[in-house]
């Protein structure tokens, strides 16, 4: 069919409309806006429950979980509640088998690869008021650069039951290396220092390794080492065991 003089402008034009239409893509998506606010929970198990390479569970498994809530302007809050059985082995107490912390503080960005962090932490041990109260409360500031961190956290009154140990210390560093297919290893190094002991013998080192394997959808498995130099007599319960003896742990678990 031959088109006329008119028609064939009239094609001409749709045909070149089409193609710049064509050529223009689609606007992407907006990108979906950042929430107030996160939730986060985990749940997981660990074959020997370490707190600063210290034994909570007298070496024994603890069932452990927790929930963050987190607000885009960097403050955050949360809970985290562990079995223990120091309270009773150490220190002799007749109750207090659970520990309970409850933490919230402020996490913001200085430069690019260069964040803090500063809150306030609460352990608690319900039910446990005799002999000593362990309940101890703590501030902490720390400063991240790549994947390195270095934390300092002080006690504002005794610290997991030391008399008169106010002002009690610790000061670490670690720093996380992503090795790829999901694995992640975290080399750390830290000092702990309780005021009015004798001999200074509550004052210790320990050092550990982490190897961590994150399998997706919130499962990861951890393996870590861990020793000290604490001092034996000090650092052992009236079971007669070490708490704080070279260890190989194992954990694992699930966050949602």
């Amino acid at each position: 069919m031959k088109l006329s003089k008119t028609s064939a402008i009239v094609l001409g034009t749709l045909l070149a409309s089409g193609a710049t239409m064509a050529q223009t893509a689609a606007p992407a998506p907006a990108a979906a806006p950042e929430p107030e606010y996160t939730l986060a929970y985990n749940i997981g198990v660990v074959s020997d429950y370490r707190f600063r390479a210290i034994a909570q569970t007298s070496t024994n498994p603890a069932l452990q979980g927790g929930i963050d809530f987190t607000h885009k302007s960097g403050f955050y809050l949360g809970t985290w509640a562990s079995n223990v059985s120091w309270i009773k082995d150490y220190i002799g107490a007749t109750d207090g088998s659970l520990e309970l912390d409850l933490y919230g503080g402020y996490k913001g960005e200085i430069s690019k690869d260069f964040s803090f962090d500063v809150g306030l932490i609460g352990y608690l041990y319900p039910s446990n008021t005799a002999p000593t109260n362990a309940n101890t409360t703590e501030i902490y500031g720390a400063l991240t650069y790549g994947p390195a961190t270095v934390k300092y956290s002080r006690s504002l009154g005794n610290f997991i039951a030391n008399p008169n140990s106010s002002g009690s210390s610790y000061l670490e560093l670690a720093a996380t290396f992503d090795l790829g297919n999901g694995l992640s290893l975290t080399p750390h190094v830290g000092h702990q220092w309780i005021p009015n002991v004798v001999n200074n013998a509550g004052d210790y080192t320990d050092v550990a390794l982490t190897l961590a394997k994150d399998f997706g959808n919130g499962l990861t498995l951890s393996i870590a080492a861990m020793g000290t130099n604490a001092d034996k007599i000090f650092y052992t319960d009236n079971k007669n065991k070490f708490l704080a003896d070279s260890v190989l742990t194992v954990g694992l678990k699930y966050s949602f």
